[in-house]
């Protein structure tokens, strides 16, 4: 009775531990604003802003033709959609503005 006992509780265990593993590769990954050490293309996007004056445009990009995201996935070239409302191209500052659907912010 002892061994159907230990059984079952390892049997759960190994469960529970293989489900917990399982929602835990499923979180969402964390985004490069607010890290210590975000990637490189990041750092690169942040620094090509600064030297040419440069503005992020969100809902204007083309499928996998973005610069990066807010929150809606990990960089460059990842939407999956065109109009991506919080994937975002770089442009020459106040250009944003004159494209249809162009914003500064993401939504």
């Amino acid at each position: 009775m002892a061994n159907i006992m230990k059984r079952r509780l390892f049997t759960a265990s190994t469960l529970t531990t293989a489900v917990g593993l399982a929602l835990a590769m499923q979180a969402p990954t964390v985004h490069a604003q607010g890290m210590a050490n975000p990637p490189q293309i990041v750092k690169d996007n942040m620094e090509r802003m600064g030297k040419n004056k440069l503005e992020k445009c969100y809902g204007i990009n083309a499928a996998a033709k973005n610069d990066c995201a807010e929150g809606a996935h990990s960089c460059a070239g990842q939407a999956t959609q065109a109009r991506d409302t919080k994937s975002f191209v770089l442009l020459p500052a106040g250009d944003c503005a004159k494209i249809q659907g162009g914003k500064t912010t993401a939504s």
